[in-house]
């Protein structure tokens, strides 16, 4: 699995940081994603899906 971000498409709701914390950050910049394990372990799969299906913007994907 991998994570794909696309900090262009973000508006910054921060919903995948509160959703995975181990996985997702917010840029102190401009609150964008900040995508930290591109290839999370297997055990955070499901916060990380999870946090994919939140996403308003739809900045977030998962790879095979």
């Amino acid at each position: 699995m991998k994570i794909n971000a696309d900090t262009g498409r973000c508006v910054g709701a921060g919903m995948c940081a509160l959703t995975a914390p181990a996985v997702f950050d917010q840029s102190d910049d401009d609150g964008t994603v900040v995508v930290l394990d591109p290839e999370p372990p297997e055990a955070l799969r499901a916060a990380a899906e999870q946090a994919v299906r939140l996403c308003p913007s739809g900045a977030l994907s998962i790879t095979e």
